[in-house]
C-alpha cells in the first residue's frame, strides 16, 4: 500500500466534511497510512478453514421472547403530526 499524500488527506477530509488544520495534515497522512498498512497485513492472513464467529469468547447471544411489550400508540402519534394521509406521515420533498 502506498503512503497517503497531503492531497489524499485533504480529499478524504473534504469527502467526510471535516475540517483539518493544515499543520496536522502530515500527521494524519502518516497515521492513516499506518492504519492502511495494518489492514493490508490483516488481509494477507490465511483464514481458510476458519469458522466466522460473532463473539471472540464463543458465547451465545442472550435471547428474549419475540413479543409486543408496548401498546400501539399510532393514533396518538399521528394526531400530533402536522400532516398525515392514509396512515403515513407527510413531509416536505427534499430530493428532486
Amino acid at each position: 500500500m502506498s503512503h497517503l499524500s497531503a492531497d489524499d488527506v485533504k480529499n478524504i477530509a473534504w469527502l467526510a466534511r471535516i475540517r483539518v488544520d493544515p499543520g496536522d495534515i502530515d500527521g494524519y497522512a502518516r497515521d492513516l497510512s499506518g492504519i492502511l498498512e495494518l489492514v493490508d497485513q490483516l488481509n494477507s492472513a490465511d483464514t481458510a478453514g476458519i469458522t466466522p464467529m460473532a463473539h471472540p469468547l464463543d458465547q451465545s447471544q442472550r435471547m428474549r421472547a419475540d413479543r409486543v411489550t408496548e401498546e400501539n400508540q399510532r393514533e396518538l402519534f399521528q394526531s400530533q403530526a402536522p400532516q398525515v394521509e392514509a396512515g403515513l406521515y407527510l413531509v416536505p420533498k427534499v430530493i428532486e
